[in-house]
């Protein structure tokens, strides 16, 4: 049976056919998809996104440095605090998974951790957008966000 489908789908040998067969070469790069190339001309590339503009020029600058100095503020989480000798000291999960313990003054990849309190965490962050009118904003980390703050 699978014989007689085998047949079925084999056209019968025509002239036209045989003579197709004698140029395979120029069937073949008709039939290749042609690559398309975007020339901006001054333009922006409309395959970035508008959003993500100035996180994403801070990737393209080298090879990221490993530990906390390669992970940025939207890349961390505050999982806990610790009083040690009148000040607090946080404890920091990144998006490797590792758990970092940090001070305030430590630097992450494009901010500085700025303060530290029983329940939250502030970060000095280095905001690389041109267009933007601030180039630091603060961001604040909470211990145990509720379902609002989310």
């Amino acid at each position: 049976m699978g014989a007689l489908l085998h047949a079925q789908a084999v056209p019968p040998a025509t002239p036209a056919a045989a003579a197709g067969a004698a140029a395979p070469a120029d069937a073949g790069s008709a039939l290749e998809p042609q690559g398309y190339t975007y020339n901006p001309e001054g333009r922006r590339d409309p395959f970035v996104s508008l959003l993500r503009r100035g996180a994403d020029s801070r990737s393209s600058a080298g090879p990221k440095m490993s530990g906390l100095a390669g992970l940025g503020t939207a890349e961390v989480s505050l999982r806990g605090v610790l009083a040690s000798e009148g000040r607090y000291l946080g404890i920091l999960q990144g998006v490797d998974s590792k758990n970092y313990i940090v001070r305030v003054g430590d630097r992450l990849a494009d901010g500085t951790i700025r303060a530290i309190s029983r329940d939250s965490m502030v970060i000095l962050q280095q905001v690389n957008d041109p267009l933007s009118l601030e180039k630091q904003r603060e961001v604040r980390k909470l211990l145990r966000q509720t379902e609002e703050a989310k």
